[in-house]
């Protein structure tokens, strides 16, 4: 599998209902839901570092994906 194409850090996660919002290294946020998070876990922390897709989503781009590093 491919390494993911883009990188940024995990700016806002709630575990309650499994979504979070991610700031790309260009400073564009995304969404992503927690089963993106590629390692199975389905719970990531604020401020984490990760590689990431972008997934075309309802007319709007969510991360896909998501590789911590």
């Amino acid at each position: 599998m491919a390494q993911p194409s883009f990188r940024g850090v995990v700016s806002e996660f709630d575990s309650g209902r499994g979504l979070g919002t991610l700031i790309a290294a260009d400073g564009r946020a995304y969404l992503f839901h927690c089963i993106e998070i590629a390692d199975g876990s389905r719970e990531i922390t604020c401020g984490a570092k990760v590689m990431f897709d972008l997934l075309p989503k309802l007319g709007r781009y969510e991360a896909a994906n998501l590789v911590k590093f």
